[in-house]
This record gives C-alpha cells, sequence and structure tokens, in this order.
C-alpha cells in the first residue's frame, strides 16, 4: 500500500536535518590542573635619609593686591632662610599663589550679607627635600619663624627604593619556594615548574605619624632583613626616625609532580 504524501515529506526532513554534534576529543574539557598556590612576603627595614616637608604661608588683607604682596614678601622670607641653611634651590619647589576672597556671612539667615568681600586670603605652599636628616627639627621650626604658619605633610623615605624593593622581592620569591616545598613535602609530592607569579609592593616611607608598609596575610610565609644602618641624626636631637618598613610579596602557582 502506497505511503501518504505527508510520510514521505517527514522522511525527507529527517534525511536532510543534520546530526546531533558530538563533541570531538580535543573539545573535552581538559582534567583539572594539578598546583600548589602560595604566597611569599618579605620586609626589609631601612634608615630613612631624605624627608619631604610641605608648608603653607597665609596672608590676609582687606585689598587683593595688599594681601598677594604680604604673602609673597612671607614666601620671600621662608626662601631667604632655607638658602642661608644650606638647602639647595633644586631641593625647594613653591606653587602658585592662590587667592580666595572671604565674604561677611550671616548666622542668623545662612546666607552671604553681601556680595562684597570682606577681606581676600592668599595662600602659597613650599615644598622641601632634605638630605639631612638630622637637620629637620631646625629647619621646620625655622620655616615656621620666618613666615610659614602651616605644616601641610611630612614624610621620611629611602631615596634607594628601588635597590630595596628589589632585594624585598629576592626574600619574598624564596619564601614562596620554600612555603610550596613544605607543603609539598607534607603531601607527600613534588613541586614541580610554577606556572604563574605575580608580585607587589608596600611601603618605603614614613607619614602623618604611621609606618609605612603593610604585610601579613594567611598563606604567606614571612622573611625579614635588617638593612645596613646608613646615616643617623645630629647629636642633641630629640627626633627618633627609627627605621622604614619596605615590603614585597609575591604569589606563585607551582605544578604538582
Amino acid at each position: 500500500m502506497p505511503r501518504p504524501a505527508w510520510w514521505l515529506l517527514l522522511s525527507a526532513i529527517l534525511i536532510a536535518a543534520p546530526s546531533a554534534a558530538v563533541p570531538r576529543l580535543s573539545e573535552l574539557p581538559a582534567p583539572e590542573r594539578r598546583s600548589l598556590n602560595v604566597s611569599g612576603s618579605a620586609e626589609i627595614k631601612v634608615p630613612p635619609d631624605e624627608v619631604l616637608i610641605s608648608v603653607g604661608v597665609e596672608s590676609r588683607a582687606i585689598a587683593l593686591a595688599d594681601a598677594k604682596r604680604a604673602n609673597d614678601a612671607d614666601v620671600a622670607k621662608a626662601l631667604a632662610f632655607l638658602r642661608a641653611s644650606g638647602v639647595p634651590d633644586k631641593d625647594v619647589q613653591t606653587d602658585y599663589v592662590n587667592i580666595e576672597p572671604r565674604y561677611p556671612y550671616d548666622n542668623s539667615t545662612k546666607v552671604v550679607a553681601r556680595l562684597t568681600p570682606e577681606f581676600y586670603v592668599a595662600r602659597k605652599s613650599i615644598g622641601v627635600r632634605l638630605t639631612r636628616i638630622g637637620a629637620y627639627e631646625s629647619v621646620l621650626a625655622g620655616l615656621l619663624a620666618n613666615g610659614a604658619q602651616h605644616v601641610h605633610g611630612i614624610e621620611f623615605r629611602t631615596s634607594q627604593l628601588r635597590k630595596h624593593r628589589d632585594a624585598a622581592r629576592a626574600l619574598a620569591i624564596r619564601a614562596a619556594r620554600d612555603k610550596a616545598d613544605a607543603l609539598a613535602h607534607e603531601l607527600g609530592v613534588r613541586r614541580g615548574a610554577v606556572y604563574s607569579v605575580a608580585e607587589s609592593y608596600s611601603g618605603g616611607w614614613w607619614r602623618g605619624g604611621g609606618w609605612g608598609g603593610a604585610g601579613g596575610g594567611q598563606m604567606m610565609q614571612n622573611l625579614v632583613q635588617q638593612a645596613g644602618d646608613e646615616g643617623g641624626e645630629d647629636e642633641g636631637a630629640t627626633l627618633a626616625v627609627g627605621q622604614i618598613s619596605v615590603n614585597a610579596t609575591v604569589s606563585a602557582s607551582f605544578a604538582i609532580e
């Protein structure tokens, strides 16, 4: 008995349709790679050999020209003190003067009483780089006595940061490798080649009452090395700058054999 037309049409569609996609062996996911993931941290303590000082000079006057003139005079006085103190010109930097009009303010209405300025404020900042740590106290006190009124910031740091970071990185790599070896030994396997590695740094300065640098954390092998005592302080100084930390962390992934 002849088949109906719809049956023939359905057969033709099934023959022409592509077969279900079958993944090739090369497309199958590879077995998960076995690896040891560790981090090594190292810290090097170094004495600072330079300090950055930022001070501000502020002047006020009813007339704009008078405020600027007074500010220029105070800045010139501070710069003259720095030259007399033996600070090279290349280690001193000033910014542009900032002028701010101050308007009378009505506390009862919380609005400006009138649009005419009550007085003008002229400001300029002076940045100083000192390579004689022992002179820090006398220079700062001299600036405040010779035109400067504000201390914006003080930063102790090392001028050989690159060298100390390289040394800290080498120690961190050693710490990460030792951690991987210790883990492999306890697991009864062998450490293989490194798959990946990443590094990060911190520290190298001391600012605002806190020590630069951070360290520590889980799964980290830590090493601390004291750098030589370079520099020092003038006899009779009351400032103890101590040492600053240069930290390096290396994260590595090793194959398990």
